[in-house]
């Protein structure tokens, strides 16, 4: 008897319908509250997902990660939020949702994205983001230590898409 592991099919799709949009990124953000613990925040990602850029990540019919885009300039897109199931982190779910995006915002005819988070080295969890994000390719642009607040001081990230 041989032992094969039986590799998932994980699937992107770009959604439409504004209130899956808003079921998925509940479910989504809810689980992680490390990074989304902040209810008005969280209320606002949910409520802000309608007519927006939207991908999702399904593993059969199970949403586990998506991230949406929003328009900051006529040139400009901002990746402004992401989330992925904890359980499947650094397995190529974020990868995968940012290829997609970004190839439908060049379709788009947008030239730049950026990402904010907050800087490097002050928090561990976002350490690691900070890390994915220059992982794909996003370079340094600026850091507004006030945005957020004194205790989450913005980076900002860009990329020439």
């Amino acid at each position: 008897m041989s032992m094969i592991k039986k590799r998932r099919m994980i699937e992107i799709q770009q959604l439409q319908d504004d209130s899956e949009k808003q079921n998925v990124t509940r479910f989504i953000l809810e689980a992680l509250p490390q990074w989304f613990g902040i209810l008005e925040a969280r209320e606002e990602y949910i409520t802000e997902s309608v007519n927006k850029m939207f991908f999702c990540a399904y593993d059969q019919d199970r949403p586990i990660g998506f991230l949406y885009l929003k328009e900051t300039g006529k040139d400009t897109i901002e990746l402004f939020v992401m989330g992925v199931l904890q359980e499947f982190h650094r397995k190529g779910i974020g990868r995968a949702l940012f290829y997609r995006a970004k190839r439908a915002a060049r379709e788009k005819g947008y030239s730049f994205i950026q990402v904010k988070t907050v800087k490097m080295g002050i928090y561990e969890e976002y350490d690691r983001t900070n890390q994915f994000y220059q992982s794909l390719g996003f370079k340094e642009f600026q850091v507004f230590p006030m945005l957020w607040g004194e205790s989450n001081p913005c980076q900002i990230y860009v990329m020439t898409l």
